[in-house]
């Protein structure tokens, strides 16, 4: 049986957001310690692992369709989430074919594709597509390769170019992301991009970053995970929207800290392309609220230890200097101080009642 698909929810106003019990147990929880400092935190990105979001290379959940209709409504309101400088359209290429061959291959009965040399047909059934064209002629889909493709993918995705021994931004679809804009970042360098980044740049994270990407081989994709908190369900957190989602940080309380809170997990993953060279960078992003990661005995007592003891610098750059007092007390009494086993695994399989 395939994915069972919610299809009412929303992101934004009324925010209408669930996640099963197996949608809670499958959640990528990114401390596998009792504290966190920003890392390099690379692994290849084969399948499997500790949460079954490592199993494909592009993982598909429930709330596909609710994501792919909230990146239309994005992008409706604001193109310019979607730019690809014009030297990046064999990424594109690339781009499309590797997202279409693993949906067809990791899921089949949902997504399908058929090749005739250069004739392809591809399906998508729960989004109801089914459109033939010609491979490297962009004519013949309704717009650009790397657009269409990627509005039927959850998660963010970005170009990195690399020349010069560097790596540049030359392109994304961005409509999910923590508080950075691609309107601004495009054609920034690697250093550039992460400037913001506090603490890492001294203890030489992204010099050590960048020296492993550009060796990242075709074939041989790796994975790390990112993590910060967002006010609501709500997935677009951008710069461009702030007075949307920005004042949501004074409103949480004692009362309403469970629910209005949500862990903001990136699954970031890295792919070397055949032809064009880039590395395609998808940023998978998935919310759990606190409500819910209370229900795992693990995780709730390892979050609460390491917001008591993140560096003041990381609290600030991730935003969470406003509530993290009030999720520190909230948690606080439920957490007895008992050894936890290492890695990011919950250690148990069944949720007690919400």
């Amino acid at each position: 049986m395939g994915i069972q698909f919610r299809k009412d929810e929303r992101f934004r106003e009324n925010f209408s957001y669930v996640n099963s019990d197996a949608g809670v147990l499958r959640f990528p929880f990114p401390f596998g310690e009792d504290r966190y400092m920003y890392s390099v935190n690379i692994e290849p990105h084969i399948p499997g692992g500790p949460t079954p979001a490592f199993a494909h290379a592009f993982d598909i959940d429930e709330h596909y369709i609710a994501e792919c209709q909230e990146r239309a409504m994005v992008l409706a309101d604001d193109p310019g989430r979607c730019q690809v400088l014009p030297h990046m359209m064999p990424a594109q290429w690339d781009t499309l074919e590797l997202l279409m061959e693993s949906l067809a291959a990791d899921y089949p009965e949902h997504f399908s594709l058929d090749k005739d040399g250069d004739t392809w047909r591809w399906i998508n059934r729960p989004l109801g597509i089914d459109q033939s064209f010609v491979f490297g002629r962009p004519e013949t889909l309704p717009c650009a390769p790397f657009e269409y493709i990627t509005r039927q993918a959850q998660g963010d995705f970005t170009l990195q170019d690399q020349r010069d021994d560097n790596l540049f931004v030359d392109g994304g679809m961005v409509t999910t992301q923590a508080d950075w804009s691609l309107d601004f970042d495009i054609g920034m360098s690697f250093h550039e991009w992460h400037g913001p980044v506090p603490l890492a740049h001294e203890t030489g994270v992204f010099d050590r970053a960048l020296r492993f990407l550009l060796r990242l081989q075709y074939g041989h994709p790796v994975r790390r995970l990112n993590w910060t908190m967002t006010i609501n369900p709500r997935l677009d957190t951008s710069p461009e929207n702030y007075p949307d989602w920005g004042p949501d940080r004074t409103t949480v309380t004692p009362e309403n800290v469970a629910e209005k809170v949500h862990l903001r997990v990136e699954l970031q993953t890295l792919f070397r392309l055949p032809r064009s060279n880039a590395i395609l960078f998808g940023i998978r992003c998935y919310l759990l609220s606190l409500k819910d990661i209370e229900r795992v005995e693990k995780w709730r007592k390892r979050l609460h230890r390491v917001l008591t003891t993140l560096p003041p610098e990381l609290a600030e750059y991730k935003g969470l200097t406003r509530y993290r007092d009030t999720i520190i007390a909230h948690l606080a009494p439920h957490d007895d101080g008992a050894e936890l086993s290492p890695g990011i695994q919950p250690d148990q399989t069944v949720l007690p009642p919400a």
